[in-house]
């Protein structure tokens, strides 16, 4: 059983920067792959990024590529997400998921999600 907290979400002006942390109980955290995803009203909930268990390949939406960066901390339990160039169209409760996915990309293949989030960026 995993709980993952996520923080760090807010308001910024179109081309600043934000950082999300989600941080993981649980002693089997550096087994997991850890994504990013997000959500806004009415749609379905899209991945960002993910980093697999090793830290050694990460994956992002063509979206933010470029953009964002994942990076885990085993030490801490964490895994950030670091946004920078932020536009206003990346609106939206981003969450934090943990599971040994079949497909990364896909919201379903994950059991463990934080609560989630608010990013709002501005024009």
């Amino acid at each position: 059983q995993v709980q993952l907290v996520e923080s760090g979400g807010g308001l910024v002006q179109a081309g600043g920067s934000l950082r999300l942390s989600c941080v993981a109980s649980g002693r089997t955290f550096s087994r997991y792959t850890m994504g990013w995803f997000r959500q806004v009203p009415g749609k379905e909930r899209e991945f960002v990024a993910a980093i697999n268990w090793s830290g050694g390949s990460s994956y992002y939406a063509d979206s933010v590529k470029g953009r964002f960066t994942i990076s885990r901390d085993d030490a801490k339990n964490t895994v950030y997400l670091q946004m920078n160039s932020l536009k206003p169209e990346d609106t939206a409760v981003y969450y934090c998921a943990a599971d040994r996915p079949v497909i990364i990309r896909k919201a379903s293949a994950y059991d463990y999600w934080g609560q989630g989030t608010q990013v709002t960026v501005s024009a």
